[in-house]
C-alpha cells in the first residue's frame, strides 16, 4: 500500500515530509497506486483537499493546472463569485508558476476563500479547497517560485473528472445535477438528452430504480433528499405524453455485426450505445417480449408494460433487431454466435431461483412454486397458473414483496410474507413494504421455514421456527438464529420461495472458449472492461454481477458498449480516461455523510401523486402517477448542484 507524504483529505492533516509513516489504508483512503498503464499516481487534488503520495510531485504546478481546468472546462459562469474568483485563482497561480509572482499573490489567494463561499453551487467553492490547502501547507514551495529558486516540474500527465456525490453513487453515473437543472428551467427535452447520455431507458429507471443516488444526496443532510428517481421520470413522461420523437441519430453504418444476448436492461443498453456508433446489432431474447426481468419480474402496477416497450422500441428504431423466443444453449450456441458475429455481449440475467434448503422442497409437491421469479413470470406472460386462497411467500427482498402483492391481485384471500429477520433488516425498499401493508399483506417476521407440510402430494402448510437476532454478519445485519422448540405450522395452499436468484449459465459448454465462472455462478470479466476470458465475448448485468438492480445492469451495458467499440475498431479492450477516472473517483468516494452543509433546511421533498388503499390490489393499474411538471420544477429547485472536480498527477 502506497505511503502518504502529505494529506489534508477530510480536513485531517497528515504531514510526513519531515519523517513519519502513514499509508493509504491507515488513513482509510481508497486511491489506486497506478493510473491505467500511464504510470504511478503522484497526488490527488479535489473537493476535500490534497493527497500527496510521491514527494517529487510539484504541488504548485499541479494546483495551477487544476485551477486552469476548473475555470476553463467546468465553471458554469452563472454566478459572479465563481466566475471571477476561479479566474483570479487561475491567473494568479499561472503568474506564480511562470516566475512572475509576488508574495502578496498568496494573500490574494487566501482572501478569495470567503468570496467563493457565496457561489451559486459548490463546484467553484470546493475546487478552491485544495488550492487553499496548498498555499497554507506548501507555502515555502510557493515562495521558492516567487523568489526564482524553483522552476515548474509538471507531472507526466494530469487527468481530471467532474463528479457529484449523487453522480458517483449512481451505477450508471448519470449527470444528475445537469438534468435536474434542465427540469428547473422547464427544459424537459434537454433533461432527457442528459439522461440518455448514460441511460437509454428513463421510463424504467424513473419508476423502478432503487435510487442509491438519493442516499448520497447532500440535501438529505439538512432536510430531505431530492426525489432524483421521480425527476428522471418527468422528462420521459413529457416526451411520451406530448408525442415527441426522440432526436437521437446513429452514426453512419459500420460493417461490423454484434450479437447481444438478452433484451433486459444490460442488453438493450449495450445495444443502444453500439447502435448509436453505427454497428449492426441483433438482440436474441428467450421470451416473447423485451425487457427481461423488468418485463416479467416487475408487475405492471410498478412498471407499465407499454412504457417499457416504448423505451425499447426507441432503441430498436435506431436500426436494431430483436429475435424473440431464441434461447442461448437451446436454439443457438455461443460457438455459432462467435462464428457469425464480430462481437458478442452476454446479458442473460439471473432467472434461476435459489433453493430454500428446507425439507420437502424437492418432493415435487403440488402447491410449491419453483421460485418467486417463476411465479411473477408466469403471471406476466399469462401462462396457466392458479393462485389459491392462502399464499405464503418466503423472503425479504423486492421480488418477495412483488410476489405477495401479485398474489392478492391474482385472487388470494390471504397473502403472507415470511421473513427470518425483522422489518428493519429487509432489503426491500421501505416504501414497497409500506405499499404491501396498505394492500393488507400479512407479515410473519423472525420466522424461518423448516419443512413443507403436505397431504396426498399437495402442500397444506409450512412449518416455521421462531428466530432470534444475534451479532451482525458480513452484511452488517444481525444474524438470525433459531429458537429451539419454537416450531409451529402456518396453513397455506401455495408456498413461493423468493430468497434470491442466480444466473443460469448452463449454456456455457466445454467448447465455449474457456469462459470462467465465479463460485457464485456468475461470469468472470476482467479489469472493468466487461471482457470475458474469450476475446470478443463480453458480459454484464446479473449474469456477471449476480442478481442486482436495473441501474447496475444499465451501467454494465454502457461500459461494455464503450469497450466493445474500442475492441472492434482497435483490436484492444481497454479503459479510456473517462472510464478510469470514473472508477478512481468511485473507489475514493465523494459523499461525506458527516459533512456540515452550512445551509438552513426546511424545503421538504415533493411527492408524486399515488393511488392509496387496499382497493388498488384488485387491478394492475399504475400506483405511482406522473408528477405534475410544476411540482417537478419546485422539487428541482431544492437541488444544491453539488459538483466537484478531482484530478490526479501521473508520474
Amino acid at each position: 500500500m502506497a505511503q502518504v507524504v502529505f494529506s489534508s483529505w477530510g480536513r485531517k492533516i497528515v504531514d510526513n515530509r519531515q519523517g513519519g509513516e502513514a499509508d493509504l489504508a491507515s488513513l482509510k483512503l481508497k486511491l489506486a497506486e497506478n493510473y491505467l498503464s500511464e504510470g504511478k499516481i503522484g497526488a490527488f487534488m479535489g473537493w476535500d483537499g490534497i493527497v500527496l503520495i510521491d514527494r517529487a510531485t510539484d504541488v504548485v504546478a499541479m494546483a495551477a493546472e487544476y485551477m486552469k481546468r476548473v475555470q476553463e472546462k467546468y465553471c458554469c459562469a452563472k454566478c459572479t463569485p465563481g466566475k471571477k474568483g476561479t479566474r483570479v485563482l487561475q491567473d494568479t497561480l499561472a503568474r506564480i508558476v511562470a516566475g512572475h509572482g509576488e508574495e502578496q499573490d498568496l494573500e490574494i489567494i487566501e482572501d478569495l476563500a470567503s468570496l467563493l463561499e457565496t457561489c451559486k453551487c459548490t463546484l467553484c467553492m470546493t475546487s478552491a479547497i485544495p488550492v487553499f490547502d496548498a498555499v497554507k501547507h506548501f507555502r515555502q514551495d510557493f515562495l521558492d517560485y516567487i523568489g526564482g529558486k524553483r522552476k515548474p516540474s509538471p507531472a507526466k500527465a494530469y487527468r481530471e473528472k467532474l463528479t457529484a456525490p449523487c453522480m458517483d453513487r449512481c451505477p450508471a453515473h448519470i449527470d444528475i445535477p445537469a438534468y435536474i437543472e434542465e427540469i428547473k428551467d422547464y427544459r424537459f427535452d434537454g433533461a432527457l438528452d442528459v439522461i440518455r447520455r448514460n441511460m437509454p431507458i428513463p421510463a424504467v429507471c424513473g419508476r423502478v430504480c432503487p435510487h442509491p443516488c438519493e442516499k448520497a444526496c447532500r440535501r438529505a443532510l439538512v432536510d430531505d433528499p431530492i426525489s432524483i428517481m421521480v425527476l428522471k421520470r418527468v422528462p420521459s413522461d413529457h416526451e411520451w405524453m406530448h408525442h415527441r420523437q426522440p432526436p437521437m441519430l446513429p452514426k453512419p453504418r459500420k460493417d461490423k455485426r454484434v450479437c447481444v444476448v438478452g433484451a433486459g436492461p444490460a442488453g438493450v443498453t449495450c445495444a443502444y450505445y453500439l447502435l448509436l456508433e453505427g454497428y449492426q446489432v441483433t438482440i436474441l431474447e428467450m421470451l416473447n417480449e423485451p425487457g427481461g426481468t423488468v418485463a416479467v419480474g416487475i408487475p405492471d402496477y410498478r412498471m407499465p408494460r407499454h412504457l417499457l416497450r416504448r423505451d425499447i422500441e426507441i432503441i430498436t428504431s435506431l436500426g436494431g433487431e430483436i429475435r424473440y423466443n431464441t434461447k442461448l444453449g437451446r436454439d443457438v450456441s455461443l460457438k455459432q454466435l462467435k462464428e457469425e458475429y464480430d462481437a458478442v455481449f452476454l446479458g442473460t440475467g439471473a432467472f434461476k431461483s435459489k433453493p430454500m434448503g428446507v425439507e420437502g422442497e424437492d418432493a415435487g409437491y403440488e402447491g410449491f412454486s419453483p421460485g418467486g421469479i417463476h411465479y411473477l413470470r408466469a403471471v406476466a406472460l399469462g401462462q396457466p397458473i392458479e393462485t389459491p386462497k392462502r399464499v405464503i411467500v418466503v423472503g425479504g427482498g423486492n421480488t418477495a414483496i412483488d410476489c405477495v402483492r401479485v398474489a392478492l391481485r391474482e385472487g388470494a384471500e390471504e397473502s403472507i410474507l415470511v421473513y427470518r429477520r425483522t422489518r428493519k433488516e429487509m432489503p426491500a425498499e421501505s416504501y414497497e413494504v409500506d405499499d404491501a401493508e396498505e394492500e393488507n399483506v400479512k407479515f410473519e417476521f423472525l420466522r424461518n421455514p423448516t419443512r413443507l407440510i403436505a397431504e396426498n402430494g399437495k402442500v397444506v402448510g409450512v412449518e416455521v421456527v421462531v428466530m432470534e437476532l444475534g451479532e451482525p454478519d458480513e452484511s452488517g445485519r444481525r444474524r438470525p438464529a433459531p429458537k429451539p422448540g419454537s416450531e409451529y405450522i402456518i396453513p397455506c395452499d401455495l408456498v413461493i420461495p423468493a430468497i434470491g436468484q442466480d444466473p443460469d449459465l448452463s449454456y456455457l459448454g466445454e467448447e465455449d472458449f474457456g469462459i470462467k465462472q465465479t463460485r457464485w455462478n456468475s461470469i468472470v470479466t476482467h479489469g472493468g472492461t466487461m471482457m470475458t476470458d474469450c476475446e470478443g465475448v463480453f458480459a454484464g448485468g446479473d449474469c456477471e454481477y449476480g442478481a442486482m438492480t436495473v441501474v447496475v445492469a444499465v451501467g454494465h451495458g454502457r461500459r461494455a458498449a464503450r469497450v466493445m467499440d474500442r475492441w472492434l475498431t482497435e483490436g484492444k479492450a481497454y479503459l479510456d480516461q473517462e472510464d478510469a477516472m470514473e472508477d478512481l473517483v468511485n473507489q475514493l468516494g465523494v459523499f461525506d455523510e458527516k459533512e456540515n452543509v452550512g445551509i438552513l433546511g426546511g424545503l421538504h421533498r415533493e411527492h408524486q401523486p399515488k393511488i392509496s388503499g387496499a382497493e388498488r390490489a384488485k387491478n394492475y393499474e399504475e400506483i405511482e402517477l406522473a408528477m405534475p411538471e410544476s411540482q417537478a420544477v419546485r422539487e428541482a429547485e431544492r437541488c444544491l448542484r453539488c459538483y466537484r472536480v478531482g484530478m490526479v498527477a501521473v508520474n
